[in-house]
């Protein structure tokens, strides 16, 4: 095959998607802890404003030097609203199961976002004549579906809600990652998240005054609020910027598929903080959907 024709390793992209592999690890695990001290809606709230307070700087220099396009404000709208729903019941799942089983099923997003991709994107169809792909998608909804069905208490009522909410953040998530690729093409990646983040903080906004109960927060104490900031910058605000950069350089599958490795991140961190356990089924099922991972990204390689 002629080198010419194939997609090259891209190593700025892939190391963009490590990178947010170890942030969102991390903050799987702080999401968990802060479950503790404030309410969903008052945890997205303030992390995300943490976001936005870190870009806005950036956001301004760009106004002030003309250098934001006026279009960026209207193509922001459908992803940010994506946004909001999804951040608002991906958190929520937080405070109905551990951080790796709720990442294990937010992974069945790789198949909303390769659907979505298919549709949308002309670039990205040629994998639908890839045995490879569909080999990888097919083991990658395998291992999901396994993890899933070998959980001990899975007729427990507070894990059946708490699995629904975390499929349909799958889904919302699947959206949410097409539209920002549709929205920001040819738009800067950090300009896009700056006035997205507005957009998601005034709505996580209104939903947390309306829903949930803001003033608690100043009762928390300075360890909490260490989290709740940092995290905020790290897991959102710089994140969110490096998965766009992904999704600009490789299309919004590939990415996808390579945070699939994400929830046995936050499997061994949730075990050090929560002592949660998978059983041995569970861990077979989640090394099928690796593998599936892996032969999805071949499949990327030799894309014409």
């Amino acid at each position: 095959m002629n080198p010419a024709n194939t997609r090259k390793f891209d190593a700025p992209a892939t190391l963009a998607c490590l990178s947010v592999v170890a942030f969102w690890a991390v903050g799987a695990i702080v999401i968990k802890f802060l479950t503790g001290f404030v309410d969903v809606w008052t945890q997205n709230f303030l992390r995300y404003l943490s976001a936005c307070i870190f870009w806005l700087p950036f956001l301004l220099l760009n106004i002030s030097k003309k250098r934001l396009e006026q279009s960026i404000w209207q193509k922001a709208v459908v992803p940010a609203a994506v946004n909001v729903v999804m951040q608002s019941v991906a958190i929520a799942a937080y405070y109905y199961l551990n951080p790796g089983f709720v990442m294990l099923l937010m992974q069945s997003g790789v198949i909303w976002i390769a659907g979505f991709s298919l549709i949308f994107f002309t670039e990205e169809r040629a994998l639908v004549k890839s045995k490879r792909f569909w080999l990888g998608i097919g083991l990658s909804m395998v291992g999901v579906i396994g993890v899933m069905f070998f959980k001990k208490d899975l007729a427990a009522d507070r894990t059946m809600v708490g699995i629904v909410i975390a499929l349909c953040a799958a889904v919302m998530w699947g959206m949410y990652t097409v539209s920002v690729k549709i929205a920001f093409k040819n738009i800067d990646s950090r300009r896009g998240f700056s006035v997205i983040s507005i957009y998601t903080v005034i709505g996580l906004g209104v939903l947390a005054f309306i829903f949930g109960n803001p003033l608690e927060c100043l009762r928390m104490r300075a360890w909490p609020w260490a989290c709740i900031v940092i995290s905020g910058i790290l897991c959102i605000g710089i994140s969110h910027v490096l998965y766009y950069v992904a999704i600009k350089r490789i299309g919004a599958t590939i990415p996808a598929i390579i945070l699939l490795a994400l929830p046995f991140a936050v499997i061994a961190l949730s075990r050090i903080a929560f002592g949660e356990v998978l059983n041995g089924f569970q861990l077979v099922f989640g090394a099928i959907l690796i593998v599936g991972a892996g032969f999805a990204v071949w499949a990327q390689q030799h894309l014409k």
